[in-house]
């Protein structure tokens, strides 16, 4: 497929890695030169130099006939124009990054007027994410499928977890409300777990369940934690701002500490309910006296890795509940690996991953995949498929199938209906499935069996 991406920062460049080794026909445009014959050196791919809003740039870098484009340059404006142009001089799809709080509930207009095919907002994601962690504390990482009917949750088998000590196979017969656990990182290993596998007191593990009964699932394995009420946020930028209003809509006290005077006056301002300090977050005695030993979960949303990454360690010392620490670097993230932070989250890998399924998706002639989650350090890839076509294993017992190795069928959306599916449960036509796999690119169903 022939992919154009325009604006090589970091984001612009993660979204590069993401796809390079994908099979795409990618051709990268920047008005910095040396970035371009950096990435020329680097990879296999096309660059072209200048301004990625000009109708000439695009068709020498072959927007007529390319199957997407996708701008991601600093600028909101440049981006929707960019969009614009790339659509009308033939592009099949265009794919934006717009930014700006207050264009927000402008998207989907600015979709159907300008003819963007997706915009993306990494702050904002971000911030969702980040709610999701601090709505259900006892959970490290949740995503979501079919219109957020199948939650894909992440947690850890702590001691009081009833999970510890049993298989899989006994679980199925103890448990009330059914899940299908569908990978477990285990040390530096991640498992794609068969019925006899047995679950150990540490073990990271990753599971599909119904989302309306994901809550009584977990006081049923006694992993529910009491609501968390009180959250700090170091760094109110873009992040900040979207994850504070977010928080203060749903009755959380927050307490956001920001070191730019201007910056912390106008979320005072546009956030009433939110108690803003100006200051630096980054003093462990301003973080005392700002109460850090009553914060339920902290959030480290500085401009730095660094700081980020040693306040969060500072909390953890305070004995808070949970700390989410924004790393960009993911060098870092590989040298912290089993380190003293909770949660890292990253706004670029986050686009990086939306993005790279959709272009999955449309990369598919059948366009059956709708969404793709990159799991455990990005060992593990979690894909929605759409069953649209016919196909020769639908109807059959999955037991009966010849699945290959290291792949799993974790739930079936069939109507409004969720399965969590056992050996007896089939595929199909107009079904929805998720697939769990340690596979890389992963793209079409039928490579699912041998």
């Amino acid at each position: 497929m022939k992919v154009l991406i325009v604006g090589m920062g970091m984001i612009g460049r993660t979204i590069l890695n993401t796809l390079i080794g994908e099979g795409h026909s990618i051709t990268a445009i920047d008005e910095n030169k040396e970035k371009i014959e950096k990435l020329i050196e680097s990879y296999d791919v096309m660059g072209v130099v200048g301004n990625g809003a000009c109708l000439d740039i695009l068709i020498e870098a072959g927007a007529s006939t390319a199957d997407a484009v996708i701008v991601v340059t600093s600028s909101d404006e440049l981006n929707i124009l960019a969009c614009l142009v790339a659509k009308k001089a033939g592009a099949k799809r265009t794919i934006a990054r717009v930014r700006n709080p207050l264009y927000r509930n402008q998207i989907e207009q600015m979709k159907d007027e300008l003819g963007i095919s997706m915009v993306v907002n990494p702050e904002l994601a971000t911030a969702s994410e980040i709610v999701n962690l601090i709505s259900l504390p006892s959970i490290d990482n949740i995503e979501h499928f079919a219109k957020g009917r199948v939650s894909l949750v992440e947690v850890v088998a702590e001691k009081s977890c009833s999970l510890v000590g049993e298989t899989l196979i006994s679980l199925g017969k103890k448990l009330k409300n059914k899940v299908l656990i569908c990978a477990v990182q285990r040390g530096g290993e991640v498992i794609i777990p068969s019925g006899e596998f047995q679950i150990q007191e540490g073990d990271r593990i990753n599971f599909t369940a119904d989302s309306k009964s994901l809550g009584d699932f977990l006081v049923e394995i006694n992993l529910i934690e009491r609501p968390f009420k009180n959250v700090m946020i170091v760094g109110g930028g873009r992040i900040g701002f979207y994850l504070a209003e977010s928080l203060s809509k749903r009755k959380y006290k927050v307490k956001v500490i920001e070191n730019n005077k201007a910056q912390a006056e106008e979320m005072a301002e546009l956030l009433p309910s939110v108690n803003v300090s100006y200051a630096d977050g980054t003093k462990h005695s301003l973080l005392i006296e700002e109460g850090i030993k009553n914060t339920d979960a902290f959030v480290a949303l500085t401009g730095s890795d660094e700081a980020n990454i040693i306040v969060s360690m500072f909390a953890n010392e305070m004995q808070v509940k949970k700390t989410i620490t924004q790393i960009r670097s993911q060098e870092l993230v590989k040298m912290l690996a089993g380190k003293q932070i909770d949660h890292n989250i990253s706004p670029r890998q986050i686009v990086a991953d939306r993005i790279a399924g959709y272009v999955r998706a449309i990369a598919n002639n059948r366009g059956e995949i709708l969404t793709l989650y990159r799991l455990v350090n990005n060992q593990v890839e979690a894909l929605e498929f759409a069953l649209n076509s016919d196909e020769k294993f639908y109807n059959a017992p999955l037991k009966d199938l010849k699945i290959k190795e290291n792949c799993l069928i974790a739930c079936i959306i069939r109507d409004n209906e969720v399965i969590i599916p056992n050996g007896n449960s089939h595929m199909q036509k107009g079904d929805n499935i998720v697939v769990v796999t340690t596979r890389k690119n992963f793209s079409d169903l039928t490579e699912l069996f041998e």
